[in-house]
């Protein structure tokens, strides 16, 4: 089986700037595989999420992204949306006027258009079957859907409609960026417990999800196979859910100094 993301020698900056913020990443996620992306402030853990989503602030130098064995990087963000890429955003913006089910039903009809030109897209009663199925997966209240897009949402649930909107377009990759950030407990067991039932979900083929997190507390709800550290925009190490475990233990110095003797060495 193909794998679902292949990232080779990663290189990018911002637009317009000399200084470089992804330097050289490697990472595979095959599908149904978990991973986490652990890092300090600054490492490149967002760039990277925005990088493989299209954003077009950043710029790719060097490197290549294979995606289901395509060139992941030729392909404008709504293709890469339509192809399967799904992005939780760390910071959801909200879009008064339009409610959730309007929104999901237009990606959805997006994604079905971009297959079959010709297709009229989902039915109105067809998709009100489809989305009642996805919110009493999570046991949402299906008043949930009338709501206008994270306009005065909490931070839970703005997370707990990325979710709803993962469950319901069936990605093939799903990134989480920072989907832990400004969540209290109970609204992280929520959103976690979200994903988890995503990923138990049997679909073809199987979704990869990439996890992008500052602590480990939200690796005690999702779990990963395996674990990376982020520094200096370079994937430094690699390890499965143990080292995160050590990370929460001694925090991140000792992967600076692991990554700065590395480089003195050289």
């Amino acid at each position: 089986m193909t794998a679902t993301l292949e990232i080779r020698n990663l290189h990018a900056r911002v637009q317009g700037e000399e200084r470089p913020i992804l330097r050289g990443v490697d990472l595979t996620i095959n599908p149904g595989e978990i991973h986490a992306l652990m890092g300090p402030n600054g490492s490149g853990k967002s760039t990277l999420a925005n990088v493989l989503m299209g954003n077009p602030v950043y710029e790719v130098t060097e490197g290549e992204v294979r995606f289901n064995g395509e060139d992941l990087l030729a392909m404008e963000p709504d293709e890469r949306s339509r192809a399967g890429v799904f992005l939780a955003f760390q910071y959801p913006v909200s879009i008064p006027g339009v409610t959730l089910a309007n929104f999901l039903r237009q990606a959805i009809n997006a994604r079905l258009k971009a297959v079959n030109p010709e297709s009229k897209g989902i039915s109105i009663p067809e998709f009100r079957r489809l989305l009642r199925a996805k919110m009493d997966m999570f046991s949402m209240d299906h008043s949930f859907a009338g709501r206008y897009l994270n306009e005065g949402f909490s931070g839970g649930e703005k997370k707990r409609a990325e979710i709803l909107q993962m469950a319901t377009l069936e990605p093939t990759l799903a990134i989480l960026d920072e989907t832990d950030s400004g969540l209290d407990i109970d609204a992280l067991r929520i959103v976690s417990d979200g994903v988890n039932k995503v990923m138990e979900k049997q679909v073809e083929p199987p979704l990869g999800v990439l996890v992008i997190t500052h602590y480990q507390r939200l690796l005690n709800y999702i779990k990963p196979h395996f674990v990376h550290v982020l520094y200096e925009g370079r994937i430094v190490e690699s390890g499965g859910p143990e080292l995160a475990l050590k990370l929460e233990e001694s925090g991140y110095a000792m992967v600076r100094e692991k990554f700065d003797a590395a480089v003195v060495a050289e």
